[in-house]
């Protein structure tokens, strides 16, 4: 209990760099080539089950900002094993790809991209919980394959900030290089918790602001997954993931859940 997840009783096949980005760092500075990995073949222990118990959606009262949880999204196991193929990739103080402003994202990073024998199984538990459209563009049928990982360690927090929206990424046929998904846009962040208190976590909670300045905090359940709309305009939801006090590091999966009629990965 409160040990970070080991990769070492599982089998994994080898890890590849499919994308170099400049990574920014978090009190300032970049760092060129920063990674962004993928395995070379899919993973065993990243193929979800199907015993889990149905994903259940509880909206949040934010004052007419968008916002939900949704439980039973991935199971105990399931978050462990994701949780402990990004350490086996590595957490870095850079971000590939994002450009925040020194001190606000204070935490560790890896980015990746699976496909869809982890991210379709998501989809097909929670699809029918989402929104099926933001400002009359369609829910697309795929999460984007790129996970956005962030671990927050002793005194870790990302502070008071909006997402932008994303374009959707996936793998090569040949799984060798990261591919943008034309046509598509992000509409709503899912941060997927892949642990929390019952594990050892100490705070961690994510704050979200409604426009009058007041707050809802979710505490992280491992396995469940919070949703926020996100965009460059007042209907994003001003959030920041707040302060882990304890020494069991806290893991999150930020995924973006796409909009419109563009393509998509189907590997």
């Amino acid at each position: 209990m409160g040990a970070r997840p080991s990769a070492d009783n599982l089998s994994w096949p080898a890890l590849r760099v499919v994308a170099r980005m400049h990574g920014s760092l978090p009190l300032g500075g970049v760092v060129p080539h920063t990674p962004i990995h993928a395995f070379e073949t899919t993973p065993d222990a990243l193929k979800l089950g199907d015993t889990l118990p149905a994903a259940t959606r509880h909206d949040i009262e934010l004052g007419g900002l968008l916002a939900f949880s949704i439980r039973h999204v991935v199971s105990a196991d399931e978050a462990d094993r994701i949780t402990a193929a990004t350490e086996r990739m590595g957490y870095r103080d850079e971000a590939p790809g994002i450009a925040t402003p020194p001190g606000m994202r204070m935490n560790k990073s890896v980015h990746w991209v699976a496909d869809e024998a982890l991210l379709g199984a998501v989809m097909a538990r929670i699809g029918h919980l989402l929104p099926p459209d933001m400002l009359g563009v369609p829910l697309h049928p795929r999460l984007s394959h790129r996970l956005n990982m962030y671990r927050y360690d002793a005194q870790d927090v990302f502070n008071r900030h909006t997402d932008g929206d994303w374009p959707g990424y996936g793998l090569s046929q040949d799984r060798s290089e990261m591919l943008e998904w034309p046509g598509l846009r992000s509409g709503l962040t899912m941060l997927l918790y892949l642990n929390g208190p019952e594990d050892g976590v100490v705070g961690g909670n994510t704050r979200l602001y409604r426009r009058d300045g007041s707050w809802v905090d979710v505490v992280p359940k491992k396995g469940d997954a919070l949703f926020f709309r996100h965009e460059f305009g007042p209907t994003s939801v001003v959030h920041e993931g707040c302060r882990v006090d304890g020494t069991v590091p806290k893991y999150v999966a930020r995924i973006n859940v796409m909009f419109g009629q563009g393509s998509g990965s189907t590997l």
